[in-house]
């Protein structure tokens, strides 16, 4: 599969079947992925492989929370957890009763199950002064994490990156002993899709590129 074709095709499987992902192939996927690029290379990301059974159970339930109000939230037409527009909902509607969530619903039986972390000492925040939520430390950890999926594609794989844990990243800190520096950046789950994707709905390029301006003119890819 060529990267144009897997950057096409790598689509959200948040269902998988019942089929194992041997140690090798997992192996072989994070081999490949540990080529992202990180600020002054300094790869300060940890995967946490979680296979016990009862902490899978303990982030479920961790994660359920988070889950009714996403769930509320984008019922009542907002975007959830934003920062720039506060919830219209009260407390009783965001924490409803309790809400199917693909992945998390079958977060047990997930054939491979990845908690990525990322080591805040090791990561630039050019960011950190301005009065707004951070972005910028992200560019050293998820590129990693997408190249994760991109390599589970090629393997005829499917996967998804969740931030839902990060909502709970205290209890999940105690849960998987890690160190105060570390951030829980994603968790991934990856194993054969229950159903294939082959086509995804995106924007076209002229949805969202401009020349020289936020209002410029649109970029068409034609020669001018």
């Amino acid at each position: 599969m060529n990267v144009y074709e897997a950057m096409r095709t790598t689509f959200a499987a948040r269902e998988y079947t019942n089929d194992p992902v041997d140690d090798a192939t997992l192996y072989r996927l994070l081999d490949n992925a540990r080529f992202a690029p990180s600020g002054g290379n300094r790869q300060g990301w940890k995967v946490i492989i979680v296979r016990d059974a009862e902490k899978r159970a303990s982030l479920k339930t961790m994660m359920q929370p988070t889950a009714n109000q996403y769930v509320a939230q984008m019922r009542a037409g907002e975007v959830p957890f934003n920062t720039i527009t506060p919830t219209a909902l009260s407390s009783e509607e965001l924490t409803g009763r309790p809400v199917h969530f693909p992945l998390i619903d079958d977060l047990e039986h997930t054939p491979i199950l990845l908690i990525i972390c990322v080591d805040l000492t090791q990561v630039t925040s050019f960011d950190k002064d301005l009065d707004r939520v951070g972005v910028i430390s992200g560019a050293s950890i998820y590129p990693f994490a997408w190249n994760i999926l991109l390599a589970a594609r090629n393997e005829g794989l499917g996967g998804v990156l969740t931030t839902f844990l990060a909502h709970s990243e205290v209890e999940a800190r105690d849960l998987l002993n890690l160190p105060d520096h570390f951030a829980v950046a994603a968790m991934l789950g990856i194993g054969t899709p229950l159903k294939q994707l082959t086509r995804l709905k995106r924007e076209p390029v002229e949805h969202f590129t401009r020349i020289d301006a936020w209002d410029g003119p649109v970029f068409t890819g034609d020669d001018a």
